[in-house]
């Protein structure tokens, strides 16, 4: 017990420790979560002193730990599907679905037979695998790297619909090749498997049903509603797979997708909890599985023997030839763009599936007497291996060079078109830092319209403002509408999504006693140090107060530019040279370095010292009109 209770606390310090480097470096999380389990267990292992060994920890329970902690990665990422965005991109979804694998399966069965030499059952059960991406992959490239929206859509609908679909061509595969080693035929198989996969997304859209007919009536208490959907999805997984290998996984993913698209107001509480769960499923698994490897089922893989160097062109084969083929045909005629096709022809990168069941079947095909099915654990670790590296490290490149990148530096959303968010977004504007001003009237836009700056027309609350606006530019968040209570509203809402820390709002005012009422808690971070309200600033805009923008270098720092300012001036964020905004606040303030570009909210200082030398000049007058001192010349 004590080791296993090692074992779970090694793998959640490995998985999270890699996802923080990932964040820190920039570099794929996937492969750091790889590496980490790689070393720690095999490798350190070889020398007789392995950090994790899941199997003697877990043993027999290893595969079904692993195969619910799919499911319910696979259910949450069916929650993220919303229909709406097929009236979009619905085209080339079909096709990536209905043409992609079946085209897919093929292409990759004359690789698997013809270049890596697998036998030519080993080979259709294994291309059947490889037709899925997964989105515990593809969803952490496209959370890490500003993909443009419509190809980020195809491959995140791509990763989770393929998912399963690839798992029961498997199916197919095996169940076909083991009912011939009794004399029968396709046609005892198939309809079986079809019927099967039928039933469970049947079950998988009944139990969704369920939870949307039984929430919002109060039937389920709020804080057992997490529990009930957990437990609800893993008994759908178990059920289903007792009806057919692999079918829970149609079941989990149905169910997902259908319930997001029955909008129950009230999972929307529990959407911080299922991305938290998501990210602590993808690292431990993908540590058990890395650290699960035996060295020695590597061995064929050595470049200077004839079957190494034919699994290298296989591995070639699949990465220049076999995607790319299957992608461009797909879309063939299609209204995706090529250069969008191009991007989507490189990136498919494989993850936990594709391994999970490799592993479930090479034990199978060996029972059936298919020598090569023991070789799949290793091959299909090579085939994650080559496809994350090579995709996770070059992601961004390739979307650079096929212009289907999207804003290279940090953007700003803003609510509420007001003149203070105009403003702040005109001389933004000018820094290059993409920007959008969202308000639900047409008319309190017109400002923002008439001097170009990029507004939606829409409540920011609404559902429907999530797929029909891109927000992956945006990074940060400030609520500045009228309505104070409606801007704490607005960060409360944001903030899981973007961060506590990135999402900002007017302070409470030096005298609104009103708005103090309003937790701290359920406030975003308080804009200026000196706490500026709705009101004050409202006043300092009639007052003519501007925004402006200040340079920092070497020779002049932080404190010049406060001297070159008006005293009444108000700092109110700092722009990195990448393009990273950090807000001056009422807790904190960040450090200025050479470089930096300062937004400052101030006084209208040439106005302010122009009306006070008219004024010098008028009294000046009219004491020399009345026999007083002369003006001195300037």
């Amino acid at each position: 017990m004590e080791t296993q209770a090692l074992t779970i606390a090694l793998v959640g310090v490995l998985g999270i420790g890699a996802q923080w480097l990932a964040w820190r470096t920039g570099w794929p999380a996937i492969v750091l979560m790889l590496a980490a389990g790689f070393l720690a267990g095999p490798v350190l292992g070889y020398f007789g002193y392995p950090l994790l060994d899941p199997e003697a920890a877990f043993g027999d329970l290893l595969e079904p730990m692993v195969g619910i902690g799919v499911a319910i990665i696979l259910f949450e990422g069916g929650l993220s599907l919303d229909y709406r965005e097929l009236k979009k991109y619905g085209e080339g979804v079909w096709r990536l679905v209905f043409l992609g694998v079946p085209l897919g399966w093929i292409f990759g069965t004359l690789a698997c037979y013809y270049i890596a030499g697998l036998v030519l059952p080993v080979a259709i059960l294994f291309a059947g695998i490889l037709v899925v991406t997964g989105p515990t992959v593809v969803l952490p490239l496209l959370r890490q790297s500003a993909v443009q929206q419509r190809p980020a859509a195809l491959l995140k609908w791509e990763a989770i619909v393929n998912d399963p679909i690839g798992a029961l061509c498997a199916v197919v595969a095996y169940e076909y090749f083991r009912a011939t080693v009794d004399g029968g035929t396709a046609f005892e198989v198939v309809p079986q498997i079809a019927i099967a996969g039928a039933l469970s997304g049947v079950i998988g859209y009944a139990a969704a049903k369920l939870v949307a007919w039984s929430f919002p009536r109060g039937l389920v208490p709020e804080y057992l509603k997490v529990p009930v959907l957990l437990v609800l999805v893993v008994g759908v997984f178990v059920v289903c797979n007792k009806i057919e290998h692999e079918a829970g996984l149609v079941a989990v993913t149905v169910m997902g997708i259908a319930l997001a698209n029955m909008h129950v107001s009230s999972l929307r509480s529990i959407h911080p909890f299922k991305q938290n769960i998501a990210v602590l499923l993808v690292s431990g698994i993908f540590i058990l599985l890395s650290a699960s490897l035996d060295l020695s089922e590597l061995t064929y893989l050595n470049p200077f023997e004839v079957e190494g160097l034919r699994l290298y062109l296989f591995l070639l084969a699949l990465l220049f030839m076999v995607r790319p083929a299957t992608i461009l045909l797909s879309l063939l005629g299609s209204s995706v763009p090529w250069n969008e096709r191009l991007f989507l022809a490189w990136i498919a990168p494989r993850g936990i599936v594709l391994v999970a069941i490799s592993g479930l079947f090479a034990l199978r095909l060996s029972d059936l007497g298919y020598a090569d099915g023991s070789i799949l654990i290793g091959l299909s670790f090579a085939v994650v291996v080559a496809t994350i590296v090579a995709h996770g490290f070059s992601v961004d490149i390739v979307a650079r060079l096929l212009k289907v990148k999207g804003a290279e530096r940090p953007g700003l959303l803003m609510a509420g078109s007001t003149p203070w968010t105009v403003g702040l977004a005109e001389v933004l504007q000018k820094t290059d830092t993409p920007v959008m001003i969202v308000d639900s009237s047409w008319q309190r836009l017109k400002r923002a319209r008439t001097r170009g700056l990029p507004t939606y027309h829409g409540e920011i609350l609404n559902e429907a403002t999530e797929h029909n606006l891109d927000l992956t530019p945006f990074q940060s968040l400030v609520a500045a509408t009228d309505n104070e209570a409606y801007n704490a509203l607005v960060c409360s809402e944001f903030a899981p999504e973007i961060g506590t820390d990135k999402v900002y709002q007017l302070g409470e005012g030096a005298d609104d006693d009103d708005h103090r009422q309003i937790p701290a808690s359920l406030r975003g971070r308080a804009l200026f140090a000196s706490g500026f309200g709705v009101d004050d600033v409202q006043q300092r805009q009639q007052e003519g107060w501007v925004f402006r923008r200040t340079k920092l270098s070497e020779q002049f720092d932080m404190d010049d530019a406060r001297e070159s300012l008006p005293e009444a001036a108000n700092m109110l964020l700092l722009i990195k040279p990448s393009g990273e905004l950090k807000f001056f606040t009422h807790a904190a303030a960040p450090e200025p370095q050479p470089g930096d570009q300062i937004i400052s909210f101030s006084p209208p200082r040439a106005q302010s010292e122009e009306k006070a030398a008219k004024n010098a000049e008028r009294n000046a007058t009219r004491n020399q009109s009345k026999g007083g001192p002369k003006p001195e010349p300037a």
